[in-house]
């Protein structure tokens, strides 16, 4: 027998096992009879001989032993130890698997991983364009760099919050063979950009993100001022809002600008822990973050963090709009 593993999902969690794949007609055949089947089960969950069998099935011992044979040649049970009893040796019977089955050659699918079949559809429909067929990331997870660099001068001090979030991709997408994490500077001198990208970081450290602020339904206000710019805060067109909170940032999904056939998501606070609220919103909270996306291509929504056991540091988060 071939021996598989079977995998059972019930949409929260996930198990598997082994199963033994039958291979042949006349052994399938042993297996199927009624007090087969009746003791096959018992010794799935646990190691017996036969006169035990014989006891709790309420039949004759020799009719046990018939059918311990029978199943002793299919090889679906094996002698797990022998023991000694009123001058007798009672072998002690268990199966080989915990399931058995019959298998076709045809009917596989190629899944991500055992992962994704777990997480909720919209996740998947989100990073869609960002899998690819055989389940491998496909784009480039953008941060901005730590040395002081763009109009701003500044230094990204919010690229290690990517680490996070690239351990959370890597449940339902396989590593690609070159690094998905560059920083901004590196993306814009080998001139990357027309990949699909994830954006970590505001305008004032990351320059994708300022560079495609103008495309977003939610955008960062930026203003010119004698030192270059200034950051007003987040602005939305729908609402008329603007909010300036340090943990407040944006969470949104467009078209590439830069190649139509590809797809930007950014990760964009007003201040670094704005940044990590964004970053916790898509893996720690994405039903609440993703429940109004409905694979339109252009999404956003503004996630304001908060600190809730008071340790100074942001461990969750509300979408305000």
């Amino acid at each position: 027998m071939i021996k598989k593993l079977l995998l059972q999902d019930d949409g929260n969690v996930q198990r598997v096992k082994e199963i033994s794949i039958m291979q042949e007609a006349q052994k399938l055949k042993m297996i199927l009879g009624k007090l087969s089947w009746e003791i096959l089960t018992m010794l799935s969950k646990e190691e017996m001989y036969p006169l035990e069998i014989a006891r709790q099935l309420g039949v004759h011992e020799q009719k046990v032993y018939y059918h311990i044979r029978k199943l002793v040649k299919a090889g679906a049970i094996t002698v797990e130890r022998e023991e000694k009893k009123k001058g007798a040796i009672a072998r002690y019977y268990k199966t080989i698997s915990p399931a058995f089955g019959i298998e076709f050659p045809k009917g596989y699918k190629t899944i991500q991983n055992f992962s994704l079949l777990g997480m909720d559809k919209k996740i998947q429909m989100f990073f869609n364009e960002f899998i690819d067929s055989i389940g491998v990331l496909e784009g480039k997870i953008v941060v901005g760099s730590p040395t002081p660099h763009g109009p701003f001068k500044t230094s990204a001090r919010d690229g290690h919050y990517a680490a996070y979030l690239t351990l959370f991709l890597g449940q339902f997408a396989k590593m690609p063979k070159d690094f998905a994490i560059k920083l901004d500077v590196d993306v814009k001198a080998e001139k990357e950009e027309k990949n699909n990208l994830i954006l970590v970081g505001g305008p004032g450290t990351n320059l994708f993100t300022q560079e495609i602020n103008e495309y977003l339904p939610i955008r960062f206000k930026m203003q010119s001022s004698d030192q270059g710019f200034l950051l007003g805060g987040l602005s939305s067109k729908k609402t008329t809002r603007v909010y300036t909170a340090d943990a407040t940032g944006l969470v949104a999904k467009i078209v590439n600008p830069w190649e139509k056939t590809k797809r930007v998501v950014v990760l964009a606070g007003n201040k670094a822990v704005g940044t990590k609220a964004c970053v916790l919103a898509l893996t720690n909270f994405w039903k609440k973050t993703l429940e109004r996306y409905h694979e339109e291509d252009t999404f956003a929504v503004v996630i304001q963090g908060f600190d809730l056991d008071g340790d100074g540091k942001v461990d969750s988060i509300e979408v305000m709009e």
